[in-house]
């Protein structure tokens, strides 16, 4: 038998899976305007290109001066894992050089997931 804590922990990932596939990439499409200060689809900038993000190691892109703890943080780039990310960065990674205080609002983390898995898929500029 599963511990309370391991089951709600399943209910918790499954609820975040819930939220990105409930996204709207129209509007996480407008949400995404904020990161591009650092980040774009195509170009490394201060932040690396999200082009090849899902399904990507974290700290892994070649070519990208990423910081010690992004490098050992480890994680796949999934819906799952830039749920929890984008909600609060600098405590999921401490000593990550993203010095954003994260979303908190669910619905539009899952808004702008749901951007970049289409962005990130059906763009021509990451063919």
């Amino acid at each position: 038998m599963k511990s309370p804590g391991v089951l709600l922990a399943a209910l918790l990932l499954a609820a975040s899976a819930a939220r990105a596939a409930d996204g709207d990439a129209t509007r996480g499409e407008t949400i995404y305007q904020r990161c591009l200060a650092c980040h774009s689809l195509e170009h490394d900038r201060v932040g690396p290109r999200h082009c090849g993000l899902f399904g990507r190691k974290a700290g892994s892109l070649a070519g990208y001066a990423y910081s010690p703890a992004m490098k050992k943080y480890g994680v796949t780039w999934n819906e799952e894992t830039l749920d929890r990310f984008l909600e609060n960065p600098l405590k999921i990674v401490p000593g990550t050089k993203m010095g954003y205080a994260g979303i908190k609002d669910p619905q539009e983390r899952a808004d702008l997931i749901a951007y970049l898995g289409q962005a990130t898929r059906d763009s021509t500029v990451c063919k």
